[in-house]
């Protein structure tokens, strides 16, 4: 009777060893899709070492990211809220507006949400770098070009 094999469990140690620094161009992408790839490779779903309780996951450099695109008038009518805590401290701002502004928080924004709700997700967060334009200063990491799933490449 052959016993069952066990099941593998990363170690935290073991998981930073073999990390990567993956680049991705947002250029033309829809920002959902473009997130969703993202958060799966922070994660390290991408990988057969993953572990749901340890970062097994690689860097990620997004740039371009005031080139992502909404489909439908997203642009307009999607509308990112905060609050400051105190009274009349509500604030709204549409998608449009907030990628004249400051063009790297929405894929942070959409990545955030796709990510675990813990000490773990914010950790997770930190290695996502989203610069505006076409240059970022990790090219000493050494990024290799990410492949982006779009829905004509997956069929």
């Amino acid at each position: 009777m052959n016993p069952q094999p066990k099941t593998f469990s990363a170690k935290p140690a073991e998981a930073m060893a073999d990390r990567k620094w993956w680049v991705i161009d947002a250029e033309g992408k829809p920002l959902g899709r473009l997130a969703s790839t993202i958060a799966t490779v922070l994660r390290g779903k991408n990988k057969v070492t993953f572990t749901p309780h340890v970062d097994t996951g690689d860097f990620v450099i997004v740039v371009n990211a005031q080139k992502v695109t909404l489909t439908g008038r997203k642009l307009e009518q999607k509308q990112y809220t905060r609050h400051s805590g105190e009274p009349g401290g509500f604030r709204s701002e549409s998608y449009g507006d907030l990628l004249k502004r400051k063009p790297e928080l929405p894929i942070q924004k959409a990545v955030k949400g796709m990510l675990p709700k813990n000490t773990l997700g914010r950790e997770l967060l930190s290695k996502l770098k989203v610069y505006a334009g076409p240059d970022h200063p990790h090219a000493a990491q050494k990024p290799e070009p990410l492949a982006y799933i779009t829905r004509a490449s997956a069929a």
